[in-house]
């Protein structure tokens, strides 16, 4: 009851199959991982923030400049949520995803604050524009990297195996 088996149309229907499953993680590796003119839109706004804090303002100032940047930030992350063509169901993001974010969120905050404990001494704005631009350095320079790490684990879900036989 065996029928023979033509290995190269096997092949091409392997192909066939994967090709498409294939595009599909690509797209949602693209689409997790953002683009860089977003982490750049978001360090940039991140830099006004903190020159902004160097200002000297009072109180109700610096909650006002809190409130805004909070609102530009939201505001920027339902733009790039409504911009994205695959929509990912929230079993998708993994312990990568959520490791990369606490990581980066302490990355950052830590280079803000020692950051600002290094120019202390000195005047506020050149103190200001140095943090600020030191931590959106970092921010940019962290958030890349993570990323790719993060949204690569999404791969190896299913295709990764089927295309480590196939270079062969």
């Amino acid at each position: 009851m065996s029928t023979p088996v033509d290995a190269e149309q096997a092949w091409r229907d392997l192909q066939r199959i994967r090709v498409p499953q294939e595009r599909v993680y690509d797209e949602v590796e693209r689409s997790a991982s953002g683009s860089p003119r977003t982490t750049r839109t978001t360090a940039a706004i991140m830099w006004v923030f903190l020159v902004s804090m160097g200002l000297d303002l009072p109180k109700w100032g610096v909650w006002l400049a809190l409130a805004v940047y909070l609102v530009v930030l939201g505001t920027l992350a339902r733009a790039h949520h409504r911009r994205s063509r695959v929509r990912l169901h929230h079993s998708r993001c993994d312990w990568r995803m959520l490791a990369g974010f606490v990581a980066g969120a302490v990355v950052t905050c830590a280079t803000i604050v020692l950051s600002g404990r290094l120019v202390e001494p000195l005047a506020p704005m050149t103190g200001a524009l140095i943090q600020a631009t030191v931590s959106a350095a970092v921010f940019v320079l962290f958030t890349g990297p993570v990323s790719r790490w993060s949204t690569g684990a999404l791969r190896g879900r299913g295709g990764r195996k089927t295309s480590e036989g196939a270079g062969r």
